[in-house]
């Protein structure tokens, strides 16, 4: 009988916890951090994906820090690094938490199964985590991740742009120098030859003024843009206030170091006052991405100042036109407004077109190019009238700066979310930037059979005898 007793007490267990006897860690944040349900939420993640531009180059791509508050708060943040990383091809993501909730030493690395969210189970990469875990001696505690928010904030936006990457939860404790030292140690071993992304959740400074936290999260992305992970470690050893995942941080910069031609680029900052939230105690949030290896050298890249300077060269140029049809003259000392790019200028108004018209090749310094470009999509886009003064309070203005052309043989090298297309059949050319088929949620033969329409063409024309050019687009707005 005491046999029989026990055994029904195990049953009861099994069936009462069936996702955890299967290696399934169910969400703690849907319904509260972020919606839980399906639909809306993927709706929502599409809303910020879209929202958020490319600011940077999409090759070389080691790491991503980004932020795991509510959605509503550092949802868009996050959106600027993920977006980055659409429809690559990495086959499995490591996201680095840091532990909230347990106290611990070390890491926990969870070993099978997967974390559940309304968008489905996102699979653990089982012989990339027990691998890991023999290489750095870290084991799996289950208290570790049973109520943490750090890792599961970043599944859902995984899922949305790697739907096919399995993922290497790994939660943080105390962030010794010791414990990142081995962390970054095991990937040295095992990641070698593997299409890995690693993720670092992290917030900034927690609960400063708006004035004082916007000064201290300055200071805390130039530690992290200069790879500084000695005053990064020591920081956290000493919990100062300036991000809650500077282990992880750490981590990814000393593992980008070991790769090799590391460097990091700020995408995004902002705080919790800017989604309405009180300015006397606020949360800091910035999305990063971590290049390193022989591809992450890129010959052309605009920081946020200078996307926002050329942003107000092509609003004067489009306010003087419209209003005195007068034509801007701009004076630059920046190298790199001096050199030739090819660009587009796309005007919205409302959120639809009004007009778009660019240069493919670099024939002009960009500053100019920009002038040229803004001038032609407000004045002689054949789709539509010329813009009018009272137009202007209501127009967005979006650029595209171009990366030269490359003809392919291949179409199954085009990456919807990388590569904008040029098609050529004849005297016939039709153009589509990068950011179209993301807009319109196309697959890859989609946008090459709308590029061959835009061209003019039958629309499987990319299937023979046309020619086929990629380039890639630094956007902003």
């Amino acid at each position: 009988m005491k046999h029989k007793i026990l055994s029904i007490i195990l049953i009861g267990v099994l069936v009462s916890l069936p996702g955890w006897a299967q290696g399934i860690r169910k969400s703690v944040c849907a319904g509260s951090w972020y919606d839980n349900k399906p639909d809306a939420l993927s709706r929502q993640l599409d809303r910020y994906l879209l929202q958020a531009k490319i600011h940077a180059p999409t090759e070389g791509i080691v790491g991503l820090v980004a932020p795991h508050a509510g959605y509503v708060y550092s949802g868009h943040i996050a959106a600027h690094a993920y977006r980055l990383v659409h429809g690559k091809n990495y086959d499995t993501v490591i996201i680095i938490g840091t532990a909230h909730r347990y106290g611990f030493r070390g890491c926990s690395i969870y070993p099978k199964g997967g974390y559940e969210t309304p968008l489905g189970v996102a699979e653990i990469d089982e012989a990339l985590a027990s691998a890991l875990s023999k290489a750095s001696g870290f084991k799996y505690i289950p208290q570790a991740h049973a109520q943490e928010h750090s890792v599961e904030m970043q599944v859902p936006f995984v899922q949305k742009v790697l739907p096919e990457a399995k993922i290497v939860p790994i939660v943080m404790g105390a962030p010794s120098k010791k414990t990142i030292s081995s962390l970054v140690t095991a990937f040295s071993k095992t990641l070698r030859g593997k299409k890995v992304l690693i993720v670092a959740s992290t917030d900034l400074s927690h609960f400063l003024s708006k004035e004082k936290a916007n000064a201290v999260d300055a200071e805390t992305c130039a530690l992290i843009e200069s790879m500084d992970t000695d005053t990064i470690i020591k920081k956290m050893g000493r919990r100062e206030n300036i991000m809650c995942g500077g282990g992880p941080v750490a981590a990814v910069l000393l593992y980008a170091k070991k790769i090799g031609n590391p460097r990091v680029e700020t995408l995004k900052y902002a705080d919790s006052s800017q989604v309405g939230g009180d300015e006397s105690s606020v949360v800091g949030y910035m999305a990063a991405v971590v290049y390193a290896g022989a591809g992450s050298t890129h010959s052309f890249s605009l920081s946020p100042e200078e996307q926002t300077n050329l942003l107000k060269i092509a609003r004067e140029t489009l306010e003087r036109y419209v209003l005195n049809n007068e034509i801007f003259q701009p004076e630059t000392d920046n190298p790199k407004f001096l050199s030739e790019k090819g660009a587009f200028v796309t005007l919205k108004k409302n959120g639809e077109l009004r007009g778009c018209i660019g240069f493919i090749e670099p024939v002009l310094p960009l500053h100019q190019t920009l002038v040229q470009a803004t001038i032609y999509a407000a004045s002689k886009d054949a789709r539509f009238p010329p813009v009018t003064p009272s137009e202007l309070k209501d127009i967005d203005i979006e650029i595209s700066v171009l990366t030269p052309l490359k003809k392919i043989e291949n179409p199954g090298e085009v990456e919807v979310g990388k590569h904008g297309l040029i098609i050529v059949k004849g005297n016939r050319r039709g153009l589509l930037l990068p950011q179209v088929p993301v807009e319109n949620r196309w697959s890859r033969q989609t946008f090459l059979q709308q590029t061959c329409q835009k061209a003019g063409l039958p629309k499987d024309a990319w299937k023979s005898g046309a020619d086929i050019y990629t380039f890639e687009a630094i956007v902003f707005h």
